[in-house]
């Protein structure tokens, strides 16, 4: 995506963000004081601010997103808030976290758009903890990208909840 590209979605995300608020939606996945998040995708960070906001000083968020600018926008908003337990990563797959280390992952409005989602789910299923949530959000998705979930074998559907689809790890 082009810097021009981003910033045009970033402020249409802005806009959504207001009539529709991503602590409302991620709320809904019961976020507790301390939970690790990996925000896959984070884009300009709607979600990894919020989930910053509830896991407070003990818990810890990671925002990846593939685009240098995305990060530097997510760096700014948490400074701006003063949220220090947001850490950001650059990457097209590897997050460099240890195994099961995560409590939820958010795949929000990105899977339609990974090059290889294979490699990626696998990622995502060794750095999240047994019984955590990937939790999916895309309103992209078609039935073939849910199927690489459930047909992986890593994953089983857990629920759908408002817009939600989340999955625990096996």
């Amino acid at each position: 995506m082009s810097e021009l590209g981003f910033k045009m979605m970033a402020f249409f995300f802005r806009i959504r963000d207001l009539f529709s608020p991503p602590i409302k939606k991620i709320k809904l996945l019961n976020i507790k004081k301390g939970s690790i998040i990996l925000d896959y995708g984070c884009g300009p960070g709607s979600f990894s601010i919020a989930a910053a906001q509830l896991v407070g000083n003990t818990g810890k968020v990671y925002a990846l997103d593939i685009l240098p600018i995305a990060i530097e926008y997510v760096k700014k908003k948490a400074e701006r808030k003063k949220l220090t337990n947001i850490e950001t990563i650059i990457s097209n797959c590897d997050t460099g976290l240890n195994d099961g280390s995560v409590d939820i992952i958010f795949l929000f409005d990105i899977l339609h758009d990974l090059k290889d989602p294979n490699k990626i789910i696998t990622e995502l299923f060794r750095i999240l903890k047994v019984n955590g949530i990937l939790s999916i959000s895309d309103h992209h998705l078609n039935q073939e990208k849910i199927d690489l979930i459930i047909n992986s074998n890593l994953f089983k559907f857990k629920n759908k909840i408002n817009g939600l689809i989340n999955y625990i790890k096996i």
